[in-house]
């Protein structure tokens, strides 16, 4: 098992992902920029050449502010739950930004995602209730 942030040169490990472990099917057009792009990043676990376990980030930067990181998603892998791979994707995760220069890292999770909720306080993440709001179908689960 391999845990490392993905870059460009991973672009077909990541278009040819089995399915299951994201939501949809890898689009090639989003993948290509994803991992193009300096302001996304992925940390994954990979097993027997497959992605089983991932954490993607997207660097904030604003004018008055150092940069920040949003974490998009924590995603494993239902084979491969229970194993800590999603708290070694995330470390990675942090490790890469906070290496970067980013200072602040959040994120945001369903109230009733025990699993997720679980990992986040076991990273030390200083819990914070906030309003969400979305538009144009933020939200939609599908």
């Amino acid at each position: 098992m391999e845990v490392r942030v993905l870059g460009a040169q991973d672009i077909a490990l990541l278009q040819n992902v089995t399915p299951g472990l994201f939501d949809h099917p890898v689009r090639p057009d989003q993948a290509r920029a994803f991992l193009g792009s300096p302001l996304h990043v992925m940390a994954a676990a990979i097993a027997g050449g497959d992605l089983v376990s991932f954490a993607s980030g997207t660097v904030l930067l604003h004018p008055d502010k150092p940069p920040g990181v949003f974490v998009n998603e924590v995603g494993t892998r239902e084979s491969h739950r229970r194993r800590g791979l999603a708290r070694a994707v995330t470390e990675a995760l942090f490790a890469h930004v906070r290496a970067m220069g980013c200072n602040g890292i959040w994120l945001g999770t369903e109230p009733d995602n025990v699993p997720a909720l679980a990992l986040y306080r076991a990273l030390g993440g200083a819990e914070q209730v906030i309003a969400g709001f979305g538009w144009d179908g933020a939200f939609d689960l599908d």
